[in-house]
């Protein structure tokens, strides 16, 4: 997979079942209108040939880069889920408040894990900034260990019998 040069990030993990009161609920005609772009974007990936163009009303037509059509493909399949969402250039720097929302964690764990050095950060005068590109890539790595350690649970508890249904006779 090549790397894009800017992302589009949910702020919320795939985890969550309800959004939060404070996010916007994506309505379902842009939901639906999401999921007709995300279906025409993936079907170009997959055949891998030709490109996509823009045409304005007066009939100009300008071809997309590769690049800006994955970023619109992966922002058209998370608002086609109803998630909200962000592009943000790589070099971006954060506030921690906006990192924290992004990761969906309290402000203060993120200081945290910037002062233990889990995640990186850095000191401007006396606040700390964090690159867009290392917030989304700890977000990656952390719901990708979420993920197996649901998956190992699940597994045992399949292994352990815990989804069978036993019925009692009264």
């Amino acid at each position: 997979m090549r790397h894009i040069t800017g992302m589009a990030i949910s702020h919320r993990t795939s985890s969550d079942k309800k959004p939060s009161k404070t996010s916007k609920a994506v309505p379902a005609l842009e939901r639906s209108a999401a999921a007709r772009v995300a279906s025409l974007l993936v079907s170009r990936s997959a055949k891998q040939h030709g490109t996509f163009q823009v045409i304005n009303a007066d009939g100009e037509r300008l071809d997309l880069p590769d690049a800006l059509t994955d970023i619109m493909y992966r922002a058209a399949e998370l608002l086609a889920d109803g998630r909200p969402v962000t592009v943000l250039s790589d070099e971006e720097m954060l506030s921690t408040q906006a990192a924290a929302e992004i990761l969906n964690v309290s402000r203060q764990y993120l200081v945290r894990l910037v002062d233990t050095g889990e995640l990186a950060g850095e000191k401007v005068g006396s606040h700390r900034r964090l690159r867009a590109v290392d917030v989304a890539a700890f977000k990656a790595v952390r719901d990708a260990k979420r993920t197996s350690a649901l998956d190992r649970l699940s597994s045992l508890s399949e292994d352990a019998g815990g989804y069978e249904l036993e019925i009692k006779q009264r």
